[in-house]
C-alpha cells in the first residue's frame, strides 16, 4: 500500500505513527511517499499511484467529486487556525468588531492586506465562512484584498509588512504569535466549531479490504490517544519528519495551541465537511457540495469501536 502524506503539522498521527512504529502492524507492508501540497497528491491518487493519504479535506472533496471510488477512513485534525494579525488590526478588531474592516479602509486608504492559501483551501475556506457567514460584512473581495501565501512563507510576508493579517495553521500560528508586533484575531473552533483540517482518506480497494482498513484506522486511533497522552513526545515526531525549520522545541510549544486538536472520529466532522463543501463549490474546485456517504467511510471505525 502505498501512503502518501503532506509534511504540515495537522498530520500529527502520521508523524507518530512513522516515528512509534505503527504502520508496522498494518497487515501489509506500507510505503511512505512524502509530497508538498495536497493538489499533487490529488494528481497523484486519480492516477492510481496512491492508495491513502493524510491531507487537507478539501483535496478529499475534489477527489470525490471527480468520482473516485474513496473515502475519509478517519479525521486528524480539527479547529486547526488561527487568523493573526498585527497589533494595531487587533486593537481595532476588539473596539470596532465587524466595522474594522470599514474603520481599517477609512484610516489607511485601502483593504485590509490577507494572506492565505490558494482558493478552496481548507483555510480559504474558513476565512471566507468567517467574513461572509459569521461577520457578515460581505463577499470577501469586497471586504479584504486577499492575496496567495504559502504557509510556510506566511511568517515571512506578515513579518516584512507585505500582508496585514493571515489564516495558519500550527506551528506558524505560534512562531507569528511569539513576536510582540503581532496578535490572535481570531481561532478557527470559534468561527466554524469543530471545523475538519486534515484526514485520512483511502480508495475503495483498501476500504474494502476489512482488515487493512481496519487496522489502519486502528493504529490511527491509538497515535491520536498516544499525542493525548505524550504531546511531547508526539511534538517531537514531527518535529523529526517535517523538518523545513520545524524545531522540537517549536513543534512542542504549539502543542498548547487551540489550534492544535486532534482526532480520529471521522463522524465528528460530517456536519462541517458539508458546510464546507458548499463554499469549495461556490469557489468552484467541486461542482457541488459532496453527500456524506459519497465522502467518508465509516464502516472501519466503527468496527473497531464495537
Amino acid at each position: 500500500m502505498t501512503l502518501a502524506y503532506v509534511p504540515i503539522y495537522p498530520n500529527m498521527q502520521h508523524y507518530v505513527m512513522e516515528q512509534e512504529g505503527y504502520y508496522e502492524n498494518v497487515p501489509v507492508d506500507v510505503t511512505i511517499e512524502r509530497f508538498s501540497s495536497g493538489p499533487n497528491v490529488v494528481k497523484a491518487f486519480a492516477s492510481g499511484d496512491v492508495d491513502a493519504a493524510l491531507f487537507g479535506i478539501t483535496p478529499a472533496m475534489v477527489l470525490a467529486d471527480k468520482g473516485t471510488d474513496a473515502g475519509i477512513l478517519a479525521a486528524n485534525s480539527k479547529n486547526g487556525f488561527k487568523i493573526m494579525a498585527t497589533t494595531e488590526l487587533v486593537d481595532l478588531y476588539d473596539q470596532e468588531g465587524t466595522d474594522t474592516f470599514e474603520r481599517f479602509e477609512q484610516e489607511n486608504g485601502r483593504k485590509i492586506r490577507f494572506g492565505a492559501p490558494p482558493d478552496g483551501s481548507v483555510p480559504d475556506i474558513v476565512l471566507r465562512y468567517w467574513i461572509q457567514e459569521d461577520l457578515d460584512v460581505g463577499d470577501v473581495a469586497a471586504a479584504i484584498n486577499k492575496s496567495k501565501v504559502p504557509p510556510a512563507k506566511a511568517v515571512q510576508t506578515i513579518q516584512s509588512g507585505d500582508i496585514d493579517a493571515t489564516i495558519i495553521q500550527e506551528p506558524f500560528a505560534t512562531i507569528i504569535g511569539q513576536d510582540d508586533d503581532f496578535g490572535e484575531l481570531a481561532w478557527s473552533g470559534a468561527i466554524l466549531e469543530n471545523h475538519p483540517v486534515t484526514v485520512l482518506f483511502a480508495n475503495q480497494q483498501v476500504i474494502d479490504d476489512n482488515d487493512i482498513s481496519q487496522s489502519l484506522v486502528e493504529q490511527h486511533t491509538a497515535a491520536t490517544e498516544f499525542t493525548a497522552d505524550s504531546p511531547d513526545a508526539a511534538a517531537a515526531d514531527a518535529a523529526s519528519v517535517i523538518g523545513s525549520g520545524v524545531s522540537e522545541d517549536l513543534a512542542t510549544a504549539a502543542m498548547d495551541s487551540q489550534a492544535s486538536d486532534f482526532i480520529s472520529d471521522p463522524h465528528a466532522i460530517t456536519d462541517q465537511a458539508e458546510t464546507m463543501g458548499e463554499f469549495v463549490a461556490n469557489v468552484g474546485n467541486i461542482e457541488e457540495s459532496i453527500a456524506t456517504e459519497n465522502l467518508f467511510a465509516f464502516d472501519p471505525y466503527d468496527a473497531i469501536q464495537e
